[in-house]
């Protein structure tokens, strides 16, 4: 049996191709996962490693797909001029969002996973966190509320283990506005027969590291991945009414979970990936760059796991030694510049703010990946 470990995966469309090469690399190193969780495309990614697929396969998998027909469209979206326009009016999305439920269902169905009864873990089958290998994120905005799918589906009266794995990851990748949201009929305690909109759980939580934590010391690590923009993108032009549009809705989906990132039990067990510039919806370039990003990919976790001490992370975030009370005193910027360019390492107790230990060598800045040193 390989080293256990939780994986939880980050919103970001095509740039996902990033996160499987890290998974990649993971999975060398002989990592396996007890526990999943993503949101929007790392749901994807998620319910595949939670089927069964090792890494190697899910990228042959997405090598062979044309990535464009993601972008499907009924007969309303293709009326020439208005077609979009009058689908975005009436429907609430640009594309269907049929073929990537389809996709996902076909390659489910291949390791006989239909519904999350199928994923359920027996060692953990009474455990109200762990009971399904598989958590995605998506929001109802009828009730502005995040939903861990399928938990949360009992606040609707509905049975988790019943719900179609593939129609949560299709709810928990909505794009808003890109996707058409996803309909959640049920019927209340009243007796009334109801009708709520799911949308991507990347509104309220794109990268729900903080998803399997709780205050027991951990007896395997949770390692989060997550894509990290280059620089030229923290900042916002306003050229026309569309670039406003994507900034509102990149707002939406990145900021809130800026805070767990600023959290640093949460940012010395992510991954960091560059998106090498790539657009979350970019389904005609990237094939172009997939090869590229797979590699960052792989590079990304490399230095990760290079500096990773599992008993150095439970010592100082874990137990009595909450993330909160260990912050100030246990991680030191290794040096300053754009966000997106923080890297932090663990310093020794006793060690002054800003110098290495006796036996800790200095980092130095070579790339913007956050590293956990070992002590």
């Amino acid at each position: 049996m390989g080293k256990r470990a939780n994986a939880i995966f980050e919103g970001g469309g095509v740039k996902a191709v990033g996160m499987l090469g890290a998974l990649y690399e993971a999975e060398r190193r002989g990592y396996t996962w007890v526990n999943l969780a993503g949101t929007s495309a790392g749901a994807i990614i998620a319910s595949l490693a939670a089927a069964g697929y090792a890494a190697e396969e899910i990228k042959e998998m997405v090598w062979q797909l044309d990535f464009t027909l993601f972008k499907d469209k009924d007969w309303l979206d293709r009326i020439p001029f208005v077609g979009l326009a009058l689908s975005l009016w009436f429907e609430n999305g640009l594309y269907e969002g049929d073929y990537l439920e389809g996709w996902v269902r076909e390659k489910l169905a291949a390791k006989g996973i239909y519904t999350f009864k199928d994923l359920v873990l027996k060692e953990f089958e009474d455990d109200p966190v762990c009971r399904y290998k598989l958590v995605v994120t998506a929001t109802d905005v009828s009730r502005r509320k995040l939903l861990r799918l399928p938990y949360d589906l009992q606040e609707y009266n509905l049975n988790p283990d019943n719900m179609a794995v593939c129609k949560a990851v299709r709810m928990s990748a909505s794009l808003p506005f890109f996707y058409e949201p996803c309909r959640l009929p049920f019927v209340n305690a009243d007796g009334e027969r109801m009708l709520n909109y799911i949308i991507d759980g990347g509104v309220l939580s794109n990268f729900p590291v903080w998803i399997f934590d709780s205050e027991q010391v951990p007896e395997w690590p949770t390692f989060g991945f997550k894509i990290v923009e280059p620089d030229e993108y923290l900042f916002f032009k306003s050229n026309n009414p569309f670039n406003l549009f994507t900034a509102i809705l990149s707002t939406i989906l990145e900021a809130r979970d800026r805070i767990h990132e600023l959290d640093p039990k949460s940012r010395v067990r992510t991954i960091s990936i560059p998106s090498l510039g790539i657009k979350t919806t970019d389904f005609e370039n990237i094939n172009l760059k997939k090869e590229d990003l797979f590699q960052a990919g792989i590079a990304a976790a490399t230095g990760f796991f290079e500096g990773w001490n599992f008993d150095s992370f439970k010592t100082n975030f874990c137990g009595e030694k909450t993330c909160s009370k260990a912050a100030p005193d246990l991680l030191e910027p290794v040096y300053t510049g754009s966000p997106a360019q923080h890297r932090f390492t663990l310093k020794p107790e006793g060690t002054a703010f800003g110098k290495a230990g006796s036996n800790q060598k200095p980092a130095t800045p070579t790339d913007n990946r956050n590293r956990l040193k070992k002590i």
